[in-house]
């Protein structure tokens, strides 16, 4: 393993999909098996991260599910922190020993996209992507017969070591806890990034969230950062509208009480909706509670097959603005450290957001209670 010399483990325990849509409970269906893979040499443009802590998101969920078709077997899990155990050829710019961020948009930053600053819509990470691929070459992951097997975008974390391009991790400092770092990588983007790059929400506005997982909280403590703010926060679970107060929010309810908490803290409509349900539903709602010139950031990830059913006059006629935002419009180089410094300041406490740290092999019970609603962040331990 070049560049690699305190290594000296060849195998490593990794999380594979092999098919998608097995019957709930996962606890019994067990989706993901563990799985003893090689451990595969970083080539030129690649680094080996040695995997500390690794998040369930519902992007995994929505491959478990089927609702977001991807290669099979793949390796899952995209949301990680942990250190730079190997390098590629030619690299020199990461020390050995330095803690990082996944991120899953590494951005070539030679096409359109990256030439008019939107790394996190990088044309050729979407490709690799969506082929299981890595920015800079094929998938390198492999079963005991020599099976191909994919990478979940161009990270699968939930293993002991991954093999990634030099563009998918982002170097902080050694005081930024495993499980804090983790969240950095998607949720953090995510949430923060559809309000500080998407909206770009102005002081004295006011912002309703939908959705309060850990992208919808983010969206919540950011949007509480500007002076001014009204932050409305909306969830169907009690436990996540307390959470979403102590995030920052000014004031918390269900669905059914949004449009009455919008009339009473928001006048005619709220400035800024966040839509982070991924529902085409939920999306017609937000619009329908937004003031003139407002804007709905859709964050979420609705199924392919969901369409919008919406009065097409509200955007020209009342100035609405419909806005996607994937990855929160992030440069992660940029923004990542900007919001661990926000962290570090106390501005930002994703530590409410930590639900818990589990073992590895408890993976498909934390697929449980992911789509249960009963974690916000879930953390693994790969690193033992």
């Amino acid at each position: 393993m070049p560049n690699n010399p305190a290594e000296t483990a060849t195998h490593m325990h990794s999380a594979v999909l092999h098919a998608s849509g097995a019957a709930r409970p996962y606890a019994t269906s067990r989706p993901l098996t563990l799985e003893h893979l090689e451990i595969p040499a970083p080539r030129a443009g690649e680094v080996l991260v040695k995997i500390e802590r690794a998040s369930l998101c519902h992007s995994d969920l929505s491959v478990i599910n089927g609702s977001r078709p991807r290669p099979l077997p793949m390796v899952l899990g995209h949301e990680a922190s942990g250190t730079i155990a190997g390098v590629g050829p030619g690299m020199t710019d990461v020390p050995m020993g330095s803690k990082v961020v996944l991120v899953f948009v590494p951005s070539c930053g030679d096409c359109r996209a990256c030439a008019a600053g939107r790394p996190a819509l990088c044309h050729r990470a979407a490709e690799s992507n969506g082929t299981g691929d890595l920015l800079h070459g094929p998938a390198a992951l492999s079963g005991a017969d020599g099976t191909r097997i994919n990478h979940h975008l161009g990270v699968s974390a939930f293993s002991q070591y991954a093999v990634v391009a030099r563009e998918s991790v982002v170097v902080i400092e050694d005081d930024v806890p495993f499980d804090v770092a983790a969240m950095f990588g998607c949720a953090a983007l995510t949430g923060i990034g559809a309000v500080l790059n998407t909206a770009k929400v102005l002081p004295r506005q006011s912002v309703i969230v939908f959705g309060l997982g850990a992208v919808g909280l983010m969206s919540v403590m950011a949007a509480a950062q500007i002076p001014g703010t009204t932050v409305i926060a909306i969830d169907p679970l009690a436990e996540k509208q307390a959470l979403a107060l102590k995030c920052g929010a000014h004031v918390a309810g269900s669905p059914a009480e949004a449009a009455a908490l919008v009339a009473a803290h928001a006048g005619d409509g709220v400035d800024v909706a966040v839509e982070a349900v991924g529902s085409a539903r939920v999306i017609e709602n937000c619009l329908g509670l937004l003031t003139r010139g407002g804007a709905l950031v859709s964050v979420g990830l609705p199924h392919p097959d969901q369409r919008l059913d919406v009065q097409a006059l509200q955007f020209a006629g009342m100035g609405k603005r419909l806005l996607g935002s994937y990855m929160g419009d992030a440069n992660p180089a940029i923004d990542i450290p900007a919001y661990v410094a926000m962290w570090r300041a106390g501005r930002l406490p994703v530590e409410l957001l930590h639900t818990d740290t589990k073992p590895a092999d408890e993976l498909n019970e934390g697929l449980d209670a992911l789509a249960d609603g009963l974690v916000v962040r879930r953390l693994f331990d790969f690193g033992s």
